[in-house]
């Protein structure tokens, strides 16, 4: 017993602390504070995204603190349990208190005390004492206040009061916290963390396909409360939803099956999506009743608790059309792939390298008035496309973009972004096709001239006649026979011999090491230029080899040819850092198109509903409802009129005197003393 008064004051000491309105205030600063980088910083996004932000620094410190999704972080979640506690301690400890204040009417005030009221007045009433009481109270009830009498020895006093029903907004908008708190709650993260916990789930890998998901990574059908995709191509049908959770994926049954039947989509004269919906067949799987729906952007669709939004669409398993050029020494010559998106198949021709085709998407809206590229890194840009600029003006749809991944033997990928047809930049046509080693990379982008007669193939036969050793004697003996005499075609033979050697063991670099190893400082400017014209005269020449291998005549040289020379050239020097053995051209597509829903349970959505309702009210009554307590004492020849109220305002003196003045009237009081 001795330690029972220091751990009362303790505990006392504590429920003080957390229904104090300094807490509360405390808590409510922060989660503003949250919410405004919730706002700021985008929620949600890939790993890659973020880390492309924020940099290698500052990422893992942000994605440690929760910033990445605040509404579903540990910290976020705990500030709305201490405020729903907060909020609920005082409910209970001013509910008493506040539940007298509002029933009582304080008949028992003493006369000391009415006449320190800093509003009052003393009346001489006329009227005999008889008929005071009687034309008080009937005022009184004529302007809307209820009353009390309390007769004394010597005295009577009327206490009477209206707007007492104001202070419920105290309860309204504490109670209103509450269930706001208490739906943000079960909205959050937490009802599906503690499903992890207490029933031993465990996200499986993102990659595994829904027959492939084991029974750990499988939802209870009463889950509280979740939110997860769906995905579902043409023809196709789902009954579970997909949630995101600890770097994996956990399958939400659902009370029903939703089978996509057709997916529309209209688009801007730009390309760009204008309406995209979705028409589902719906079957209960309790009821067995079928029924169709349309469900798009802003118009969601309900059903069992669970509302379907349309959030997005996607490749439903398109068949694409492939020709692979060859993009090493060992060229071979071009052969056809056939495969669908989201397909894994194996290039037993190209030394043991798997396809796995990611994603396609025929229309892809672009900037293309001038590509950002960093002169520092050939074909590099940062905008996500080889043809974006940084203004926002001459978008247009450059068609079909597929994305595909190279894994080599040694299980090694390469993610590679190639557009299917042509795209003008500064007057040339080009295919373009951007690598990466790894999505926290930048795109490097290769950019494959168009001939002058829009052919494409032209340039992958100039890359065969370079880097194909059974073909580069020829090429070698072509360009040489250019020497005006014999020494001069054999000198011609052993540099070009000796500059392809270099430009296929290391492009460009091995040459420029070769000039710094070999030609003096003072030469060194003339020796690159000649390489560099020796080069290119080698680019023409495969040129023309391609032409006469096709049936075309031989061009003439002249500068209307020169920049398709360049062009390819540079394509050279960029393929050799492709990284891939070869090009995958897209030559045909058959579209499927599929479509995204998002599927929500939010049980806590009907509470922050009425929690909204109950603050604007609590709100509004604390503001608006001011209680007014008025007095009447009589005594011998006079009456004393006193006024409180909750809240001091402007309008407080004139009420007051409008009742004096009224009461005086009444009365027939012919003094006035204040």
């Amino acid at each position: 017993m001795q330690h029972s008064a220091p751990r009362a004051s303790f505990l006392d000491d504590l429920v003080e602390l957390l229904s104090s309105m300094r807490f509360a205030i405390s808590l409510l600063t922060i989660l503003a504070i949250a919410s405004v980088i919730g706002t700021v910083v985008q929620q949600d996004l890939p790993a890659n995204a973020y880390l492309n932000q924020f940099g290698q620094f500052w990422d893992p410190v942000f994605s440690w603190l929760g910033l990445y999704a605040v509404y579903n972080s540990g910290w976020f979640i705990a500030i709305l349990a201490f405020l729903v506690l907060s909020a609920t301690l005082c409910i209970i400890r001013q509910f008493t208190p506040m539940l007298r204040e509002i029933r009582s009417f304080r008949e028992h005030a003493r006369e000391t005390s009415l006449r320190h009221f800093s509003h009052r007045a003393s009346l001489e009433p006329t009227l005999p004492p008889e008929g005071q009481s009687s034309a008080v109270t009937t005022y009184l009830t004529s302007a809307g206040f209820r009353f009390r009498v309390d007769e004394r020895e010597d005295s009577t006093l009327i206490a009477a009061k209206k707007g007492s029903i104001g202070r419920i907004g105290y309860f309204l908008a504490h109670g209103a916290i509450v269930l706001i708190c208490l739906g943000g709650l079960l909205d959050s993260s937490l009802p599906l963390s503690l499903q992890i916990r207490l029933y031993g789930k465990a996200p499986a890998s993102g990659s595994k396909t829904i027959a492939d998901v084991p029974h750990s990574a499988r939802l209870g059908s009463n889950s509280l409360s979740f939110r997860g995709s769906i995905y579902i191509p043409e023809g196709g049908a789902a009954g579970y939803a997909v949630l995101n959770a600890d770097n994996g994926i956990l399958l939400q049954p659902l009370p029903f099956k939703i089978e996509l039947k057709r997916f529309q989509i209209e688009h801007y004269e730009s390309g760009a999506p204008k309406r995209y919906a979705s028409d589902v067949v719906i079957t209960d799987n309790n009821s067995g009743k079928t029924f169709e729906r349309t469900i798009e952007v802003n118009k969601p669709f309900e059903h069992r608790g669970i509302t379907l939004y349309q959030s997005s669409f996607d490749d439903g398993g398109s068949v694409l059309e492939f020709t692979v050029h060859g993009m090493t020494s060992r060229s071979h010559d071009p052969f056809p792939v056939k495969s669908e998106v989201g397909a894994h198949i194996p290039l037993a021709s190209t030394g043991g390298y798997t396809l796995e085709i990611t994603s396609f998407r025929p229309i892809n809206v672009e900037n293309v008035t001038a590509p950002v590229i960093d002169a520092n890194r050939p074909g590099a840009t940062f905008l996500g496309s080889g043809a974006r600029s940084a203004s926002s003006e001459n978008l247009r749809n450059l068609g079909p973009l597929y994305t595909y991944i190279l894994r080599d033997p040694a299980g090694q990928a390469r993610e590679f972004n190639n557009y299917m047809q042509p795209v003008q930049i500064n007057g040339r046509w080009y295919l373009l096709s951007g690598m990466r080693a790894s999505r926290t990379e930048d795109v490097t982008w290769l950019r494959i001239p168009l001939d002058n007669d829009g052919d494409v193939n032209t340039w992958f036969a100039i890359h065969q006649s370079f880097f194909d050793p059974t073909r580069q004697a020829v090429l070698i003996e072509r360009f040489a026979s250019q020497g005006s005499d014999k020494d001069n075609k054999k000198n011609l033979k052993t540099i070009a011999e000796h500059l392809l050697t270099l430009f296929a063991q290391g492009g460009l670099e091995a040459i420029a090491k070769f000039t710094e190893t070999t030609v003096p400082e003072n030469k060194r400017d003339e020796a690159d230029m000649t390489f560099l014209q020796i080069l290119q005269g080698l680019v023409w020449e495969a040129w023309m080899i391609a032409r006469e291998a096709a049936g075309k005549d031989r061009l003439e040289l002249s500068e209307f040819h020169a920049p398709f020379v360049r062009d390819a050239f540079f394509a050279l020097t960029v393929g050799k850092h492709y990284g891939a053995p070869f090009y995958l051209q897209l030559t045909g597509y058959e579209q499927r198109q599929a479509t995204v829903l998002q599927a929500t349970h939010s049980p806590g959505k009907p509470l922050v509903y009425i929690g909204s309702l109950l603050l604007v009210l609590g709100v509004f009554a604390m503001l608006y409802i001011r209680e007014r307590r008025l007095f009447i004492l009589f005594k011998k020849d006079e009456a004393l009129v006193a006024m409180s109220s909750d809240r001091k305002t402007i309008d407080l003196d004139e009420t007051f005197v409008r009742h004096r003045d009224s009461l005086a009237a009444i009365l027939g009081a012919i003094a006035l003393r204040d």
